[in-house]
């Protein structure tokens, strides 16, 4: 699993040769900068650890900071650890969007979905509701309706599905091809939505 570490710009459309408009999002995805090498004879197995986005001095913790003065670079925001790349890297050798994707590869993104805070379950499960307003019922057309199993086993079994904090979980969406490579800009255009708002950050995955 190679990839790099991204933030969502936002959501548009590209045109392809056909003349069909496809939604896509467009991804700001790097430069990241290797911070960390692992290897299997110190740490027990072999990976890449990446760093994006800058981070003041001051918002950065001593330890943090020797780590960062190791790899030469600046703090960084977010880190990431990656496998299987194709190559070996040096500490603080930077790696741009046209280093690992091109156009027409499929990849994964990862983020962390919106919070929506506490939801009943028309909105979380997606349920039906009780019904309509016949047989007495009053302001009841969203509720979830009977939970209980009688006097056996006179409980109500876990993970039944009710009211509850939604959203603000992390989410991957597979398979989504990569419509166009922007190296200029540092951009990645990739078909459909990914998860999260708008500035946050996401894990590009090949």
């Amino acid at each position: 699993m190679s990839g790099l570490i991204g933030k969502k710009i936002g959501m548009t459309s590209v045109y392809n040769a056909d003349g069909q408009a496809l939604a896509c999002t467009v991804i700001q995805t790097g430069p990241c900068v290797v911070t960390q090498v692992r290897s299997v004879e110190k740490d027990g197995y072999a990976a890449v650890q990446l760093g994006f986005g800058e981070k003041k001095e001051k918002h950065t913790n001593k330890p943090e900071l020797g780590h960062f003065k190791k790899a030469g670079t600046t703090p960084k925001r977010k880190l990431v650890e990656f496998k299987e790349f194709d190559k070996e890297f040096n500490l603080g050798e930077t790696l741009t969007v046209a280093d690992v994707f091109a156009e027409a590869d499929f990849v994964d993104v990862v983020g962390t979905a919106k919070g929506r805070g506490f939801q009943g379950v028309v909105k979380r499960h997606g349920f039906g509701g009780v019904g309509g307003q016949t047989h007495g019922q009053h302001n009841r057309g969203r509720h979830p309706g009977s939970i209980g199993a009688c006097s056996f086993p006179s409980r109500v079994f876990k993970g039944l599905r009710m009211a509850g904090r939604m959203g603000g979980n992390r989410v991957k969406v597979q398979n989504l091809r990569v419509l166009r490579v922007m190296p200029e800009q540092n951009l990645l255009v990739v078909s459909g939505s990914i998860p999260g708002a708008k500035n946050s950050y996401v894990i590009i995955e090949k």
